[in-house]
């Protein structure tokens, strides 16, 4: 059997939620489609030794030697989007990682190949990690006979990101495997959000590089009192402004007093792309995940695309970059199956 897997992009912090919130982007109106930023994993069951009746349960991970359970066989993508500097070592590749884990947890002796489609940069602040692991993991799953829940998928997709992130970071894999808007309370607690009706992103990708890695270095290790009330205001107030639909509470919400300093000088022209999204009429604007992509939320599509062309015209000649607009959207999803 063979099936292949979309997961989408997504934008993580969300201003004052550092490492706990995250959103995923679609394509459409509704945000439903998968012709947007994203990435495709197709998996093939090549080999399935049923098991071992001895072996380990589901919940239970016996690593297998790379090669052994899973082999990439190609790793391609769009222009622009760095696939050629993948791995295709599985026990390196985000996405054989991942399928590695599950299927050491839920059907030793299986064999799958991979082959793994980036359709979005690494290192664009778009979640491009994540979105190989999750897309990996819904596929094998598939092949394997939808063992699991997409739920218990999570700590596999999760194994696979931190082979690129170097920690388990849920902020970008968990909306990109459930959709919507999360809350990570903690890696193994996902709280789902509501999304007010209407509410739109856009999301300015610049076409420049900057690592997770690179970017947390930039952080001071502590953070001052004051600001740390602050940004915990702003968390608990954004999440009640999206569960009442108070979209004025989650505009005045949108802020980090944190981070975002800290991280503005790897991004050309941040500020004035902040600034030019909030005059559009924006409800907020701040960095995606780590940068260089910026987003801005909104009350409507047209006020999206309004923000959207602003934080474009913003940029200027600083670098070129990539526009999308939508709403909230879906998360990991099989879109085809042989």
């Amino acid at each position: 059997m063979t099936a292949t897997a979309f997961a989408p992009a997504t934008v993580s912090n969300v201003a004052c939620g550092f490492d706990v919130l995250g959103f995923a982007i679609g394509t459409g109106a509704d945000g439903s489609g998968t012709d947007g930023p994203g990435d495709r994993v197709t998996a093939r069951l090549v080999e399935d030794g049923g098991g071992d009746a001895g072996g380990p349960g589901p919940g239970q991970v016996q690593v297998y030697p790379a090669g052994q359970a899973v082999r990439v066989v190609s790793v391609a993508g769009t222009a622009g989007s760095g696939f050629e500097r993948l791995p295709t070592e599985a026990d390196r590749n985000t996405a054989g990682v991942a399928a590695m884990r599950l299927i050491a947890a839920v059907r030793p002796g299986a064999h799958v190949e991979l082959s793994v489609e980036k359709r979005m940069p690494f290192g664009s602040g778009l979640g491009s990690s994540a979105a190989s692991a999750v897309a990996a993991v819904v596929a094998v799953n598939e092949v394997l006979g939808r063992p699991l829940a997409t739920e218990a998928l999570l700590p596999f997709a999760l194994d696979g990101e931190a082979v690129a992130s170097g920690g388990r970071h849920a902020d970008n894999v968990a909306p990109s495997l459930f959709g919507g808007f999360v809350l990570v309370r903690a890696p193994d607690d996902i709280v789902r959000l509501p999304v007010p009706a209407g509410l739109c992103a856009a999301v300015l990708h610049p076409h420049v590089e900057v690592l997770t890695a690179q970017a947390r270095a930039a952080l001071a290790p502590t953070v001052p009192l004051r600001a740390f009330v602050a940004q915990t205001a702003n968390l608990g107030a954004l999440v009640a402004g999206l569960f009442t639909g108070d979209l004025g509470l989650v505009s005045r919400s949108l802020v980090d007093g944190v981070v975002e300093a800290q991280r503005a000088h790897l991004v050309p022209r941040f500020y004035a792309m902040q600034a030019a999204a909030r005059e559009a009429g924006a409800l907020g604007c701040s960095l995606s995940g780590s940068g260089p992509s910026v987003f801005a939320l909104c009350r409507t599509r047209a006020d999206a695309e309004r923000a959207g062309a602003a934080m474009q015209a913003a940029l200027g000649q600083a670098a070129a970059s990539t526009l999308y607009v939508s709403g909230v959207g879906p998360g990991a999803r099989i879109v085809s199956t042989l």
